[in-house]
């Protein structure tokens, strides 16, 4: 809904939910519509995650409408579908700044709005955040009651910090209310016997109000108490599992269950959300959506649609990639691993929930029986890769960069701890763009180079990422990390005849005896571009790649130190812990005096916009590092 047909609208009148509850519920269907409309409109000029958004409007709608938002507290998980959440809550003039630098954040932001109750951005978190908010309302004796609706996914509801929420849900007092929001999605089809569950709950409202009503009597008679609430609920939940010959999982952990409704019928969700809202103890209310409903196309092909880039309202039309673009490192990844697999019989490919994403799929299609979608579970996509390398097979695990943060003590524990070989292919590596702060790669060299065993290494180009592919697979190096970044390469012509590299070993790009650039990466393009600019300021630089942050090359260090020049070190990643740290170590743990200038991601958390903006205001696009050759230089 453009900014001329919004005029008159139900939503032009809504500058925040205050307003929202001023309408009947007879409007609020209107209210839908439009927000999809908005919704179409918007993001078919300035992309983002929009089959999920989609599929949450009813769902939003309801909540804002029966909670006193902000009091009441709202914390989503993940944040894909919270973009309703946004326009409901005074940003919807600003809407088209949207994941752009300077504007909105694509996911809920605490220091956005106070209606961004907690940070979201990956998934499995808000049951355990909610929980803690709940449980602080009770300390705090909040008055009056303060509600508190963790909204969760059925993917999301699958990962492991989301069941430990729900264990301490269930064993601790609160009055948590959890919406299960069921759409059979993540990004890619919803996989595991989790999922298969959800599919089949159902339950009885006059059930469920009969036996609270029934809890209430004997309460007030005293013949139960709040003590002994959970056995006779495990009695209850035994008793309805043998009537209706279905185990309820969540009742099973004494949360109380209502549904599943039609979590498109606004009506029903709000009459639901009134009914139960006041009660006490934890409940969770389980609605089904259609991912993308309301848009025809995205209702098709949810996945596609999860993030389709810029597209045709009219036609559905996606913007496609130029015939002419190199291709993503993702695809240069999946279709390697797929060549190389089709040679070593003993190579499987672990995803978590993103196979299209990770471009795992390649080899999937080809090969189903050898690559393994865990869901969001990149704990045990680690140590269930572990397993697989203990008993001879040689795994590959294709994780986000940002995501395998939450992996770190299995790759400590399970696979260094053991010097198994299992190669992390790590995507995303680096800045990411207009997801931001939560979905930057800027970790992973610093947190891998701690690992004792580990080897991290990052090429330079799509024929570099072959070779280190290639090599990971060659022979049993141990834990083995190769990172890589999200979008295209640089070639064209990107299949090489793949060669085994020496471990450790860089190569110098270009020979200089006035200052020395080591990058290691993609980085590697901007500079070589910077140190040949240098080059026509008089500056004689040297450019080495480095390609491995661990171990690092003792050599190159030392014929750098040899040249008794200063040192710039560049990486896409967090300076802080990255290759230009082992750099400095070196020099110290040498006693070799040197300058060293380390460029890559500041001690901060880098918000969203485009690569380019990001990496400028970073100080390692070309004209950045160029700018640091200079200065350095002239020392």
């Amino acid at each position: 809904m453009s900014a001329a047909t919004i005029n008159g609208s139900l939503l032009a009148k809504i500058d925040s939910p205050s307003d929202l509850r001023k309408l009947s519920v007879e409007q609020l269907p209107q209210l839908c519509a439009e927000i999809r409309q908005f919704l179409i409109e918007s993001l078919a000029v300035n992309p983002g995650h929009f089959a999920s958004s989609m599929g949450a409007v009813e769902l939003t709608v309801a909540l804002h409408y029966v909670f006193d938002t902000p009091y009441d507290r709202i914390v989503w998980d993940v944040g894909h579908q919270a973009y309703g959440h946004k326009l409901l809550t005074g940003r919807r003039d600003n809407f088209s700044t949207n994941r752009t630098f300077g504007g909105l954040s694509g996911f809920p932001n605490p220091d956005e709005s106070p209606y961004d109750t907690f940070s979201a951005g990956h998934a499995s978190n808000s049951i355990s955040a909610a929980l803690g908010m709940a449980i602080a309302t009770i300390l705090k004796k909040d008055s009056p009651r303060r509600n508190v609706v963790a909204v969760v996914g059925d993917a999301s509801i699958s990962g492991g910090l989301a069941f430990e929420g729900l264990n301490n849900a269930a064993n601790t007092p609160n009055n948590l209310l959890i919406v299960l929001n069921d759409n059979d999605m993540s990004i890619d089809k919803n996989v595991g016997a989790l999922n298969s569950q959800l599919a089949h709950l159902t339950t009885s409202r006059i059930y469920n109000d009969l036996r609270y009503k029934t809890f209430k009597a004997l309460k007030k008679l005293h013949l139960v108490s709040d003590r002994r609430k959970g056995a006779l609920l495990r009695f209850n939940n035994s008793l309805k599992s043998l009537l209706s010959k279905q185990q309820n999982l969540f009742e099973g952990l004494n949360i109380r269950y209502f549904g599943p409704f039609d979590g498109h019928d606004i009506a029903t969700i709000v009459r639901v959300l009134n009914d139960i809202r006041d009660m006490e103890g934890p409940r969770i209310l389980h609605l089904r959506t259609i991912k993308g409903k309301g848009y025809a196309p995205a209702e098709a092909d949810p996945a596609s649609w999860h993030a389709p880039g810029r597209f045709d309202p009219e036609s559905g039309k996606r913007e496609g990639s130029r015939p002419d673009a190199p291709l993503k490192y993702q695809d240069v990844f999946g279709n390697t691993l797929l060549e190389l697999a089709r040679k070593n019989d003993k190579i499987v490919a672990i995803t978590a929930a993103m196979p299209s994403g990770t471009s795992i799929s390649t080899m999937q299609a080809e090969m189903p029986e050898r690559v393994f979608d865990v869901g969001i579970s990149e704990g045990h996509a680690v140590t269930f890769a572990g397993g697989l390398a203990k008993d001879g097979m040689r795994p590959f695990v294709g994780i986000y960069s940002s995501f395998l943060q939450r992996g770190y003590d299995h790759i400590i524990h399970d696979i260094a701890l053991q010097r198994l070989p299992v190669i992390f292919c790590i995507d995303r590596a680096g800045i990411v763009g207009e997801d931001g702060a939560t979905h930057h790669g800027a970790f992973d060299i610093a947190y891998m180079r701690t690992v004792p065993g580990m080897i991290v290494a990052s090429g330079r180009d799509e024929h570099a990422l072959r070779n280190l592919l290639y090599t990971a697979q060659a022979a049993d190096h141990g834990p083995f990390a190769i990172r890589y970044p999200r979008g295209g390469g640089k070639l064209m012509e990107w299949q090489n005849a793949m060669r085994e590299l020496p471990i450790g070993k860089g190569e110098r790009l270009t020979d200089g005896s006035e200052i020395a650039v080591l990058t290691i990466g993609p980085v590697a393009a901007p500079a070589a571009e910077a140190v040949a600019k240098a080059r026509k300021e008089g500056i004689d630089a040297a450019h080495y790649d480095m390609i491995f942050a661990k171990p690092i090359d003792e050599d190159i260090l030392a014929e750098v130190a040899a040249k008794n020049c200063p040192i710039i070190t560049v990486e896409d990643g967090t300076i802080d812990g990255g290759m230009g740290s082992a750099v400095s170590d070196w020099f110290t743990s040498h006693g070799i005096p040197r300058t060293i200038v380390r460029l890559g991601m500041p001690d901060k958390f880098i918000p969203q916009g485009t690569p380019a903006q990001l990496h400028a205001i970073c100080g390692y696009d070309t004209d950045g590092i160029l700018a640091t050759i200079i200065k350095t230089a002239k020392r």
